[in-house]
């Protein structure tokens, strides 16, 4: 069992729930095994079984709901070149790492075929196939998560996509920053402030509750970095009017502005996430009604088979 798993189980065993969910099974051999950060354990309430943190790393049973899939966006059907995302025409997605550090039960790739799509390792495909593309001027890694990636192979990477000329613009989605605070390091910084690339750094953060103070600390140590947020829709999790508001709010205190709010990925084993839209849009109405306009996120949709996202 990892390190950080055996520290996790000893912050959350006062956390009234099946003891299954904390045998070395569980949290290492399953399908999408549990994976907890123990910065990340540590700001669950062990006294509620339904903390907003703790239901989105526990394993939830699996419905059999029609509609819900390994793979719900089809991204390999967009790989025009192994780990390379293309669906949009200005920008690419590239698949940087297969390692996330918290395993977020409803992640859509957790199903990913990551031996076969690895953007480091197939480096010399990627650089020829985006400058060949003069459309294309913004870079985006993903994984897994790109901050999982030590700080010296994420510097070789963001030196490769400088000498590209036509990319000026990188952008990073990461569930790091928020999970494991420490990971924002003094190198960090620099990199990211130095590089000659406009740089977009996207936290996924879903619920106010895991901003905790040493993270708001180490965010605010960025330099010429646009902080954005996006969040899943997850029912239990955040699915009401004052833990949104609450989290744009927050959010803002910290200097990232809320970006996408999206709708759930319907991936199997994630249906006990699952909002109606009809729910969602109600949500995004009365969040409009309490928020400053640059405070509400974009309600998307994600869609496989027109290879696009829907606002709502």
């Amino acid at each position: 069992m990892s390190q950080w798993n055996q520290q996790a189980r000893k912050v959350l065993k006062g956390v009234k729930i099946s003891n299954e969910f904390f045998n070395t099974q569980a949290f290492e051999e399953s399908d999408f095994p549990i994976k907890i950060p123990l910065e990340y354990a540590e700001l669950i309430d062990q006294t509620n079984p339904n903390d907003p943190l703790l239901k989105q790393v526990m394993p939830q049973p699996k419905t059999g709901q029609i509609g819900f899939i390994p793979a719900p966006l089809n991204d390999e059907d967009n790989s025009p070149v192994a780990g390379l995302i293309h669906k949009y025409r200005n920008r690419v997605l590239l698949i940087t790492s297969q390692v996330c550090v918290i395993h977020c039960q409803y992640c859509f790739r957790q199903n990913f075929n990551y031996t076969e799509h690895d953007a480091l390792s197939n480096w010399s495909e990627i650089e020829q196939y985006i400058r060949q593309d003069s459309n294309i001027n913004e870079v985006i890694l993903s994984g897994g998560d790109p901050l999982s990636l030590s700080d010296e192979k994420l510097e070789k990477l963001i030196q490769n996509i400088e000498n590209i000329e036509n990319v000026t613009a990188l952008r990073i989605h990461t569930r790091s920053l928020v999970a494991i605070p420490s990971r924002i390091t003094d190198k960090l910084v620099k990199i990211l402030a130095k590089t000659a690339l406009k740089v977009v750094l996207v936290t996924h953060i879903n619920h106010a509750n895991e901003m905790s103070e040493a993270f708001i600390k180490n965010i605010a140590n960025f330099e010429n970095v646009t902080l954005l947020n996006q969040s899943v829709l997850l029912k239990g999790v955040n699915d009401n009017l004052n833990s949104l508001k609450t989290l744009s709010l927050k959010l803002f205190e910290a200097g990232i502005l809320p970006y996408y709010l999206h709708m759930l990925d319907q991936v199997s084993g994630a249906e006990n996430y699952f909002v109606k839209e009809q729910v969602a849009l109600i949500l995004h109405q009365q969040l409009q009604a309490e928020l400053s306009g640059y405070l509400v996120p974009r309600l998307v949709r994600d869609e496989a088979a027109s290879s696009k996202s829907w606002l709502l």
